[in-house]
């Protein structure tokens, strides 16, 4: 059942105050395989990285890893942000579920196609992006609507996650404010943060 309340986006303003992204669909992660212990620092990384730059929710797949849950849910309500995230059973049935209620399922692989080809097909339309970690299962490929590849080179999960939604979000996401507890002043010299009052 996909009856729960999808996540909001979080705001992203333009120099003029407008609302970039108010009506942008939602983006789920799902991260596949994940193999406790061994995989806890990248599989946290990925979430790091979907949550700060435009990801609404994210799904671990594979071994329960009460750790990576509890370490995303902590920054985020530290940092602020709508983002979600629980652990799946079956990725198969998360997926068929996503695809029937018309979710795009788009598989980064780096045997798959040039993703750049796709993001016009893909922008507006809910995605679940799954990453995988260790052997991806074969089915995966077949049940994927998109299996996309930024490079068709070596590198890391995060790194393709992060070009992908950079693309999706035509770099849109880069603007969003969190509105957490703690805060960063960008400078161009050393470290300001602030912890915000009443939140």
């Amino acid at each position: 059942m996909l009856a729960r309340r999808l996540p909001r986006k979080a705001k992203v303003l333009e120099a003029d105050g407008k609302n970039m992204l108010a009506e942008a669909m939602a983006v789920c992660i799902l991260r596949l395989g994940h193999r406790a212990i061994r995989d806890q620092r990248l599989t946290t990384h990925v979430f790091l990285a979907a949550r700060a730059l435009g990801g609404d929710e994210g799904a671990l797949c594979g071994d329960f890893d009460q750790k990576v849950l509890a370490s995303i849910k902590n920054v985020c309500g530290l940092w602020g942000g709508d983002f979600q995230i629980r652990h799946v059973e079956s990725w198969k049935k998360f997926i068929l579920e996503r695809k029937k209620a018309g979710w795009a399922i788009v598989h980064l692989t780096m045997y798959g196609e040039p993703f750049e080809g796709a993001m016009a097909e893909l922008f507006g339309k809910n995605v679940v992006v799954v990453v995988g970690a260790g052997k991806v299962p074969a089915e995966i490929y077949r049940l994927s609507d998109y299996n996309l590849a930024v490079s068709n080179q070596p590198h890391s999960e995060v790194s393709a996650l992060a070009l992908f939604l950079d693309r999706y979000h035509k770099g849109e996401e880069l603007g969003k404010r969190f509105e957490g507890k703690m805060r960063i002043i960008p400078n161009k010299c050393g470290k300001s943060v602030i912890r915000v009052k009443n939140r």
